[in-house]
């Protein structure tokens, strides 16, 4: 809770000009002033200010009175105070209680709890402000109310004073001066009425709002929230901090052209931002604009003379040797199945031919099991197939495996050393250039450079430094795939620890639904993001997400862009806002022009 020291600036109202901001609702052909309202055009309006405020209060507490159904303006004035005045002002208020205090201790009187915490809250706050961790504000605050008629008007009125009396804000109509109220809520940087409280940073900064009452408050803010977009039925917005849940995972569910892609990459971008890094894995070449804008790096397995070297060894990971070559095990595996579902492990002679050439592989590169040889240069695939036929028969058959990616027709990918190393805020792994033959193997390699990635910033048991995001779109390719499923359901499950967030991004929402890998990393993600379901895929997401009937039907109906974000019990319904810079960056589709018509974001629903 922030502390709006109510009680320290009590008498403190003074009238001051200021500047602030509002909303201007066009010219009116007349002005027509009354003592209690100012007849605009045809319409008629009066303005509330409030004169008291709660004495604690949480993010976003203005948001009931921005979500009124009616037309209510709402316009803050804000003035910064110098520090060293409000140091002075500090001093003299906490002196004014403590002589307070004494005078009613030398009468034998009670202590006035009120009295005390004020003189707290003074003290905190002076302490801050000498630290330079707060300033200090006069905040003008008013309702501007607009109706049709003198009558509805006072209705409205009514029900505003009585919406703001449930928040303990005490409002008060400008009686007489109902012309300089009307002109106060115009953006005109005027503030004709200087009826002015005084608020510290916290207090001020709460009042904005940049949370939504229709989710759960978080106890561990990190400041690293993300504007997903408007709320579709309040004037709020939907800002959400993926990295103060129970863990770091979001999963956005809708079917194909609902702009799901779309939310992702708006996610991914304003992230980045924050300074969170990000890898990409990227079937469809749609992250490319957006890397290219930020100043990603982008891997394309399968374009000529782009190449992956399996056996390089990271640094940051103790076991990286031996990892290195049992990894060698898993991608024979697949490289002799041409399958990522393979699991069957080596046989025993072939499996023993593979350690000693790996193993010798790297020792004739002057590399062993001492970290500190492992910035020489790795060696290739080549130079194990080389060592493999110089062992038995069971070398040379497991050499048979690997001829055709080192010297037969699939060897692009692995005939020379790594030709760009994953590293910067944002690497996206384009595949979409994978032949078929090479998918699986592509794909697998992808995963494992990743997941060494991302654990080796804690595989010595350090914190990580920084969080990551793994932004996996059209999943649905890796889930129906053994290793694929392997890699999402175990960073799903694990991510947390290393300080990631795995965002998965699919459509065929009853199909992941449907099998053991999906369902869990559904069920491990604190973030759940829903667009518009195909009807044939609802009763699966109904049942799985808990959804009521009414949300049922909102996501049979509504349109694209608009989303249900899902915390837990709690839910918000918005529509994805991007601005027109970030729309050119992410937008993807026959038509990407302003002239394409109506784009995801472009507008909200009313």
């Amino acid at each position: 809770m922030v502390n709006l020291f109510s009680r320290v600036f009590r008498r403190a109202n003074r009238d001051h000009d200021g500047r602030g901001m509002g909303f201007l609702p066009g010219s009116p052909d007349a002005v027509q002033v009354d003592g209690r309202f100012v007849r605009v055009g045809d319409g008629y309006t009066t303005t509330l200010a409030v004169t008291g405020y709660p004495a604690e209060v949480g993010p976003g507490w203005a948001e009931p009175i921005l979500a009124y159904p009616g037309l209510v303006d709402v316009t803050f004035h804000i003035e910064p105070i110098a520090p060293a005045v409000a140091s002075d002002r500090l001093r003299k208020q906490r002196g004014r209680f403590e002589s307070s205090r004494r005078q009613e201790a030398a009468k034998g009187r009670l202590d006035d709890p009120e009295l005390d915490t004020a003189a707290a809250d003074a003290a905190e706050l002076a302490m801050r402000v000498a630290r330079g961790e707060a300033r200090l504000f006069r905040l003008g605050m008013y309702l501007t109310v607009r109706g049709s008629s003198p009558q509805d008007l006072a209705d409205r009125v009514a029900e505003v004073r009585s919406l703001a009396a449930s928040l303990l804000l005490n409002t008060a109509p400008v009686t007489w001066r109902q012309l300089q109220g009307w002109i106060t809520g115009l953006p005109l940087a005027f503030d004709g009425l200087g009826m002015k409280r005084v608020f510290d940073t916290d207090a001020l900064a709460a009042a904005f709002p940049f949370t939504s009452p229709d989710l759960p408050d978080t106890a561990g803010d990190t400041g690293m929230g993300v504007l997903f977009g408007l709320n579709l039925y309040s004037a709020g917005v939907v800002v959400w901090d993926r990295w103060a849940q129970s863990n770091f995972n979001a999963v956005i569910l809708a079917r194909s052209g609902e702009g799901k892609s779309y939310l992702a990459k708006l996610d991914l971008l304003r992230n980045l931002c924050l300074g969170v890094e990000a890898f990409v894995i990227d079937p469809e070449d749609e992250y490319l604009r957006l890397a290219d804008a930020v100043g990603g790096t982008v891997i394309r397995p399968g374009k000529p003379g782009v190449r992956i070297n399996p056996l390089d060894l990271p640094a940051g990971d103790d076991d990286a040797f031996y990892d290195r070559i049992r990894f060698m095990h898993t991608l024979l595996a697949v490289m002799g199945t041409g399958d990522t579902t393979a699991s069957a492990p080596l046989p025993g002679d072939e499996a023993r031919s593979l350690d000693i050439a790996v193993q010798a592989a790297y020792r004739a590169k002057g590399i062993d099991s001492d970290p500190r040889t492992w910035r020489r240069p790795a060696p290739l695939l080549a130079d194990v197939m080389a060592e493999l036929e110089n062992l038995d028969d069971a070398g040379r058959r497991v050499a048979a495996r690997l001829h055709p990616y080192v010297a037969g027709s699939m060897k692009g990918l692995f005939d020379g050393p790594t030709t760009t190393v994953p590293a910067g805020h944002l690497v996206v792994y384009a595949l979409k250039d994978l032949a078929e033959q090479l998918h699986p193997v592509g794909t697998l390699l992808t995963l494992d450079t990743i997941w060494r990635t991302v654990r080796g910033a804690t595989a010595a048991g350090n914190r990580p430094q920084v969080l990551r995001m793994v932004l996996v779109d059209e999943a649905w390719k890796l889930l129906s795939s053994g290793r694929g499923g392997v890699f999402l359901e175990t960073l799903a499950k694990s991510a947390r620890k290393y300080g990631v967030g795995l965002t998965v991004v699919t459509q065929d929402a009853a199909d992941v639904l449907s099998t053991k890998v999906g369902r869990a990393v559904v069920s491990n993600a604190a973030t759940q993001v829903l667009l518009r379901q195909a009807p044939q895929a609802i009763d699966a997401v109904a049942e799985a997400f808990g959804l009521t009937d009414g949300e049922r039907a909102f996501l049979l109906s509504c349109q694209r862009g608009d989303a249900l974000l899902s915390a837990g019990p709690a839910r918000v319904a918005f529509h994805a806002q991007a601005s027109d810079v970030e729309h050119e960056l992410i937008v993807t589709g026959p038509a990407t022009g302003p002239a394409a018509g109506p784009r995801v974001g472009a507008g909200r629903r009313r």
